[in-house]
């Protein structure tokens, strides 16, 4: 992997040669995102004024992504890179420190305070990178990826993506009212959220879930035969009646976690497929930010009714 990495870094250094520091006030044109919540957000923002590429299409992990020979095409020709930060992107943040000495790059979680992130144990002195589950804290990162753009952008486009900006986030704040209201529906002995992996932390510190994953918050992580009997055992005590998994992790790990229940005669089902770190397919209602969020409310409450 890392022979991989410097074979990209490498590449990168031969195409700077080409590329020169971007004017801050020269119109921007083309934006590159990584994750598909990232381009969704970008393209309510700028509208039909710039092209958003998204490299990270529906079911793919961030988390083990490859940057391929056509994302370096994409990178290298773009205006402006926007990527989540926190390590979701694995080792292509070692890409993108690279690019910023010739593109103008926005981290959106750079736009978040210390006290925002959830800190993990997983990985000493990182944060949780799956911000996007809070809607509030979601809500946050898209203004400060507005106003970055905004202060990139020339006079004439300028206006239009501050007002872009105020009417996505006003969507979300609607949004997130909205999710408040849904999970009211459940009771605090059923607020109890397990999944593939640790990927809605956020989500349980913001709507009061307990929140269990069979793997860390990295797909990157392993787990054992520990893990899930960890995991069986704190769904037998607590008699939970539904598990979830993910679109973008295997089943096969929480079908170990179901048959083990069964073992200690506790019935447990697959409440639904989850959208952690992918949205659904373009053209579906799960395609965008607000419609994935609105999909995983649902599904859980259901599940877990």
């Amino acid at each position: 992997m890392k022979t991989k990495i410097i074979i990209l870094l490498t590449a990168f250094a031969l195409f700077s040669c080409k590329v020169e520091k971007k004017d801050a006030k020269k119109e921007i044109e083309t934006i590159v995102c990584t994750t598909g919540m990232l381009g969704d957000a970008v393209k309510n923002i700028v509208g039909s004024n710039m092209e958003v590429i998204t490299l990270m299409g529906p079911g793919v992990d961030p988390h083990l992504y490859k940057a391929t020979q056509g994302d370096l095409k994409s990178l290298t020709n773009a205006d402006v890179i926007i990527y989540n930060g926190l390590h979701l992107e694995g080792k292509m943040g070692e890409v993108f420190e690279k690019l910023e000495k010739q593109k103008h790059i926005i981290v959106a979680t750079a736009g978040l305070t210390e006290a925002d992130y959830i800190n993990n144990t997983e990985f000493q002195g990182a944060q949780d990178p799956h911000i996007w589950f809070d809607v509030a804290l979601w809500t946050k990162a898209v203004q400060f990826i507005g106003a970055e753009l905004a202060l990139l952008s020339s006079d004439s486009v300028k206006k239009q993506i501050q007002m872009n900006t105020e009417n996505y986030t006003n969507q979300l704040f609607q949004l997130n009212m909205d999710v408040v209201t849904q999970v009211s529906a459940l009771d605090s002995t059923e607020r109890i959220l397990i999944t593939a992996h640790d990927a809605f932390g956020y989500f349980g510190r913001a709507y009061n879930f307990e929140v269990r994953g069979l793997q860390g918050i990295s797909t990157t992580s392993e787990y054992g035969l520990k893990d899930v009997s960890d995991l069986v055992n704190y769904i037998v005590e607590n008699k939970i009646k539904a598990v979830f998994v993910e679109s973008s992790v295997s089943e096969k790990s929480l079908q170990a976690v179901v048959e083990g229940c069964l073992q200690k005669y506790h019935q447990v089902r697959i409440g639904g497929q989850l959208f952690s770190d992918t949205m659904g397919e373009a053209g579906t209602p799960e395609g965008t930010y607000v419609g994935m969020v609105k999909h995983n409310v649902k599904t859980i409450v259901e599940g877990l009714k």
